[in-house]
């Protein structure tokens, strides 16, 4: 990535030099549902008054099937007090009717400007801020086996965020590097912006929606990478007899845990579908922050295997709050996540599985166990797992203390938060939380692939068949 790119000089402005921790790297779909989500909020609260209708500030990356977006932008400019798109001239914006609207300001982009480099989406109104930036891998950034062949397999740095100040000052870079192109529409675009930033609305717009959009356009854009990866494996591998008699081996190995874990939930009579629950609830953290598909597997199947170092546990572990608990009962409960990682680290097709169930019970200020890690020295997977493990724990009784519903639950979880857990996946937890509660979606009640050995006792798992968790 360029110096010069708006995400290094946003990087370069923060005081902290700190990121938000939806920064990483994402397919081109999971942006395209992303910016849609972010789209359709625009179009969805046409009907505001003309006082709230947003700026909005895009730049389309290098390519001609950028043009499928101009109908798009056609409605959206209906909804905006201004649009202005940075795009290559052969683009075709200028030759559609978009590009004709009193409201749309096009620039043409230099081939040799990093900027078609870029695809950005900033949108600032009076009553909310968002946006979308990203800068895609340049041919070093990719390992040599790992180059694109497929347009859904290329990737950009980015993050998306609703962070006013963040947005505020990634609009002021943006238009610093249009106004070479076009200084009197840069100084329009700056007025309008401290314009918007100076009649804020007192009464903010309400966001549940597009969050809960940008849950389901996540769900749907990464079963779209594993259904063409999976696709294109088919196509290109015919494996030996050998590798094939391998993975009978570890799948049956895999269905022997995967029932282990399914009686450790038998026998917790309070909490029966623990994993199940934290299982899906990981991965819908996991698909929020949007973790690569591999992560994400191996998240899911570590939620359905966390509790696997109780398989020996004294029955007072499931009766008793960890307070209550003697000596010998203790032991297991506080080693718990060693022993799972132990006993999974005997396959070695679990390794990555093994090392996020070992630190899931490490904590955000270097307090936890088993190493004493602190911050983003514990695996990314490992924090999401042990926040929605303790969250989902608290929502079902213990011992004697009762269940709790789910804002209490996250209310001790944000109680927790910077010291036991990190801030921004607290964050993350409430605004899934937020929209249970109001009734704009339900928590989830198992992952979206559930291994078949779970449900009856037979045949292959899901995660089996991918070869690789």
């Amino acid at each position: 990535m360029q110096l010069e790119s708006t995400l290094n000089q946003l990087k370069a402005a923060l005081p902290s030099g700190q990121l938000p921790s939806s920064y990483g790297v994402y397919f081109k779909n999971t942006l395209v549902a992303l910016c849609h989500a972010l789209e359709d909020h625009i179009l969805q609260t046409s009907h505001e008054s003309e006082a709230l209708r947003p700026l909005a500030l895009v730049t389309f990356q290098r390519g001609k099937w950028y043009l499928q977006e101009a109908d798009r932008y056609f409605d959206l400019a209906q909804c905006c007090s201004h649009v202005a798109i940075a795009a290559m001239p052969e683009s075709g914006f200028a030759d559609h009717k978009t590009g004709q609207l009193g409201n749309v300001s096009l620039i043409n982009l230099d081939s040799d400007d990093s900027l078609v480099e870029e695809w950005n989406l900033i949108i600032l109104a009076p009553n909310y801020a968002a946006m979308v930036l990203c800068h895609e891998l340049s041919d070093d950034d990719y390992h040599a086996d790992s180059r694109p062949t497929t347009d859904v397999e290329r990737k950009f740095y980015g993050l998306w965020t609703f962070d006013r100040p963040l947005v505020e000052k990634t609009a002021e870079i943006l238009i610093q590097r249009l106004a070479p192109y076009n200084e009197p529409l840069a100084n329009q675009l700056l007025q309008r912006h401290r314009q918007i930033s100076s009649e804020l609305s007192p009464v903010p717009a309400d966001l549940s929606g597009v969050v809960s959009r940008i849950v389901n356009y996540l769900q749907s854009s990464q079963q779209q990478i594993v259904t063409v990866s999976r696709q294109t494996r088919e196509l290109r591998e015919l494996e030996g007899q050998a590798l094939r008699l391998n993975r009978n081996l570890a799948a049956n190995k895999l269905q022997a845990f995967l029932r282990m874990a399914q009686r450790i939930d038998e026998r917790d009579k309070a909490n029966p579908v623990a994993s199940l629950q934290v299982s899906a609830l990981a991965e819908t953290l996991g698909q929020i922050l949007d973790l690569p598909t591999l992560k994400l597997r191996r998240l899911r199947l570590a939620g359905l295997l966390f509790r696997i170092g109780l398989a020996e546990a004294p029955i007072e572990v499931f009766t008793q709050t960890s307070e209550q608990l003697d000596k010998v009962s203790l032991v297991f409960w506080r080693d718990r996540a060693l022993l799972g990682a132990q006993l999974l680290s005997s396959m070695r097709e679990l390794a990555g599985v093994s090392e996020i169930v070992s630190s899931h019970l490490e904590h955000w200020d270097g307090s936890g166990m088993p190493d004493g890690l602190k911050g983003e020295e514990i695996p990314l997977e490992s924090r999401i797992l042990g926040l929605v493990a303790y969250f989902q724990e608290l929502t079902q009784a213990r011992g004697d203390r009762p269940a709790l519903s789910l804002g209490t639950a996250l209310e001790k979880c944000q109680e927790l938060s910077g010291a036991r857990f990190e801030p921004a996946l607290v964050e993350s937890l409430g605004t899934v939380v937020r929209l249970a509660e109001i009734g704009l979606t339900k928590l989830p009640q198992k992952p979206s692939q559930l291994p078949t050995v779970w449900l009856d006792g037979s045949g292959e798992t899901n995660e089996s068949r991918s070869g690789v968790v």
